[in-house]
């Protein structure tokens, strides 16, 4: 019976659509308005995710003809490309199928699109995984929630010595493997300090059980790891920075307070400005937080941009003043607190990082992660801005980036695009857990960052290697670094590639700015100096000693 009623339903649809002169079976119809190459991963992916409908593809070319021939169709689906500008294609696919449009964004990312909140903010760029958070005060139903893990793991590492006093320090990430400049400071200074104390490192983490501990683990006593919490609220909308909130984490106080009492540690230095709220001992600024939002602000001169900069600036400023002492990576970091700060700098193994003699060729470096968005913006100047003005003029030079892990991931967080445009010159690593072999190969080393706080480790290993730095203003900031003697610096375009092209084309001159760094490395970023002046800052922070 079923079957008959099924039948009898096909035949009159099949009969009504040939009264009004329509083909019965409804097709899928890819409007291209955007950018040719995303159209055509969009139309790719329209035809895996309808295979059994007809696929049509409407473009500025073939419109006249496609208009004339749909008319005989009935759309079932319609896919098109957002973007800010206006688009006859865009218009007409709205006009011939109101409530079946399948919207993508410049990341490939896809939204029914329907008269409500969810699809005014996905039309208005918001990344798909946003558009559905609600803030907490929200007065309807909330589809996503933030998730805090409620418990610990404590990893037992080196045998403790009764004669060494206990130091506890807090991360926001395990610092192993080094994927960045933060890691790489934290690793090295754990180490240093392990030569005095015994070291209990507290860290969030988000690798699970897979995490490669034991090389912290040899030189830490012990160490607690947190599941990072997932947090889920719209980032505008609180007072607090949302990296704050990010590492709002029952557990880790939890953690902290059984193990002071457990480990008995008697000082806690924290890591980073966005875990200020866990501690009152030592706070290690990385960068001045706020003195890059301000830059950004400065910059771009957006409602946004401002609320981030102004958040930032009540934090820190706040957070920095509840602690004994700051640490910070230079005088002018120092300079922008009002706070008892003491300076102890970024630093490069100098063992690790051996200077090897340079090999004849033109070859360019660039290291930065993209989980630290600065990078990201740096990476967009040179590929769309500089590298043009070099690629013709020197036809053998080749750019090998290194982008950290999940780099994709971050991109697509930060930009408007699924990956960077594709280009044959340009070789791009996610996580590399060895770079020196990257700095041996490489003839010029580039830090084309418009936006920068703190110092940057990679301009340290260039200059431990004598490779000689193009730079940017902010990328070689805090390192006593002197255009035309130890650097390049630049900060637009035009002077930038100008940089790259007197440097490749003078072996000589590349070669006098490498020593000079190289020197400046030896005698003021040697970890090993700057682990000392650590100890000597932890000591006097335990002063007076136990027993006294």
């Amino acid at each position: 019976m079923a079957d008959r009623v099924n039948t009898v339903k096909q035949w009159i649809k099949k009969w009504l659509f040939r009264i009004l002169g329509k083909d019965p079976e409804a097709v899928v119809v890819t409007f291209y308005t955007g950018e040719a190459q995303l159209c055509h991963r969009m139309a790719e992916e329209m035809r895996q995710l309808v295979p059994d409908r007809r696929h049509f593809v409407v473009t500025s070319g073939n419109w006249p003809t496609m208009r004339c021939e749909l008319r005989r169709y009935r759309i079932g689906l319609a896919a098109v490309m957002l973007s800010r500008e206006p688009n006859r294609l865009r218009r007409a696919a709205y006009l011939r199928a109101p409530h079946k449009i399948l919207a993508y964004n410049s990341r490939l990312e896809r939204h029914h699109l329907r008269l409500n909140l969810s699809s005014f903010l996905f039309w208005r760029g918001v990344p798909l995984d946003r558009i559905y958070l609600r803030p907490w005060w929200w007065p309807g139903p909330k589809r996503d929630r933030s998730v805090m893990p409620q418990d610990y793991r404590v990893l037992e590492g080196r045998p403790c010595d009764a004669s060494r006093r206990r130091i506890a320090v807090l991360s926001p990430y395990f610092p192993y493997p080094s994927a960045h400049g933060g890691a790489v400071r934290i690793y090295n200074l754990l180490r240093e300090m392990a030569a005095e104390f015994d070291i209990e490192l507290f860290a969030f983490t988000t690798e699970g059980p897979d995490l490669e501990a034991a090389p912290v683990l040899a030189f830490c006593a012990r160490v607690v790891l947190v599941e990072k919490p997932r947090y889920r609220e719209p980032r505008w909308s609180t007072l607090l920075p949302p990296d704050v909130h990010e590492f709002r984490s029952f557990a880790m106080r939890k953690a902290l307070a059984e193990e002071r009492r457990s480990f008995a540690f008697e000082l806690l230095q924290v890591e980073y400005t966005q875990l200020a709220e866990y501690g009152s001992d030592a706070l290690v600024e990385h960068d001045i937080t706020f003195d890059l939002f301000g830059q950004i602000a400065r910059r771009d001169r957006t409602l946004s941009a401002w609320w981030d900069h102004y958040r930032w600036r009540r934090f820190e400023t706040r957070a920095a003043a509840r602690y004994r002492r700051v640490v910070v990576m230079s005088k002018k970091d120092a300079d922008l607190l009002d706070a008892p700060c003491t300076v102890i700098e970024n630093g490069v193994d100098l063992v690790r990082f051996r200077a090897e003699p340079e090999q004849p060729g033109e070859n360019l470096l660039f290291i930065g992660s993209f989980r630290h968005f600065p990078n990201i913006a740096a990476y967009r100047f040179f590929a769309e801005q500089v590298w043009p003005l070099v690629h013709d003029r020197f036809p053998n030079a080749r750019v090998t980036m290194v982008c950290g892990p999940d780099h994709l991931l971050y991109w697509k967080a930060f930009t408007d695009s699924p990956e960077p445009p594709p280009d044959e010159r340009i070789r791009m690593f996610g996580f590399v857990a060895a770079v020196r072999p990257l700095y041996c190969e490489a003839n010029l080393v580039l830090v084309p960052t418009p936006v920068s706080a703190g110092t940057n480790i990679k301009v340290l290993e260039a200059m431990a290697m004598q490779r000689a730095v193009v730079s940017t203003t902010a990328g070689c900031a805090g390192l006593g670094l002197v255009h035309g003697k130890s650097v390049w610096v630049a900060d637009q375009a035009e002077q930038f590639a100008e940089g790259i092209a007197a440097l490749l084309s003078d072996p000589e001159r590349r070669r006098t700015l490498a020593l000079a760094a190289f020197d400046q490395a030896i005698r003021q970023f040697d970890w090993r100096n700057i682990g000392a002046r650590q100890r000597a800052l932890l000591r006097d922070l335990l002063d007076p000693p136990l027993g006294k």
